[in-house]
């Protein structure tokens, strides 16, 4: 689907891509009893990599799938809605080819879309943590756009990897009801550059059933990739 975009900032400072990750080897599992952690941003900058793959007993990535739903697999989409300080709104996802950008606003890049399920790095998004105080807060998403949707069969999970520290895990693997949509993990702005990331795992039918539960505002239009 496409999407009504606001007028971009004019004269937002740019910024530019942090230095290499050095990650922790521990990692933090987001669960219904631990649905939240503090993202406290370290240095001046960096990136949060937001990862989405899926697999299935040690097998990679889309074999499983394509298996059980037929040659054609599944094409999962990792996506995110954004909103700035300013107000601004808007969505990053291969639909629609709202690929968006780093070093400007909305300071948010999906990388590509992985189309078969064949890429062993999926699909990753990247958001500049250097312009951390002018994002008001992320919705990361992800979707089932082509292929039955079975989230339980596909065992998807998201990892969310900061800069420095330890990568922070998200899995989809509950039963969904044939809902092709799901809410991932909502980072909101705490002030002083740290985000609470929430786990949320809720499945939806769709972007306006999305929209409408996380009160975001924007304006679909059907689309295609």
């Amino acid at each position: 689907m496409a999407i009504d975009y606001s007028k971009r900032p004019s004269s937002t400072p740019g910024a530019a891509p942090g230095a290499a990750p050095g990650v922790s080897l521990s990692k933090v599992t987001l669960t219904k009893s631990a649905p939240s952690v503090s993202l406290s941003k370290q240095g001046g900058g960096g990136r949060l990599h937001v990862n989405l793959n899926w697999n299935q007993g040690g097998q990679q990535k889309g074999g499983f799938l394509k298996r059980v739903m037929g040659s054609g697999g599944v094409d999962l989409d990792l996506a995110a809605m954004w909103e700035l300080s300013t107000g601004h709104k808007g969505v990053v996802q291969a639909l629609g080819n709202a690929f968006g950008d780093f070093d400007n606003p909305p300071f948010i890049k999906l990388d590509a879309d992985d189309r078969t399920g064949a890429t062993a790095g999926g699909e990753n998004i990247h958001v500049n943590l250097a312009q951390a105080a002018y994002i008001r807060r992320i919705l990361i998403f992800a979707f089932i756009y082509e292929g039955v949707p079975s989230w339980d069969q596909a065992d998807a999970v998201v990892t969310l990897t900061p800069a420095q520290g330890a990568p922070i895990e998200v899995r989809l693997d509950e039963r969904a009801g044939g809902k092709r949509m799901c809410a991932v993990a909502l980072l909101t702005n705490n002030g002083s550059n740290d985000f609470t990331v929430s786990r949320e795992v809720r499945y939806v039918s769709g972007h306006r059933e999305l929209d409408t539960l996380y009160n975001w505002g924007l304006n679909w239009t059907p689309g295609r990739k």
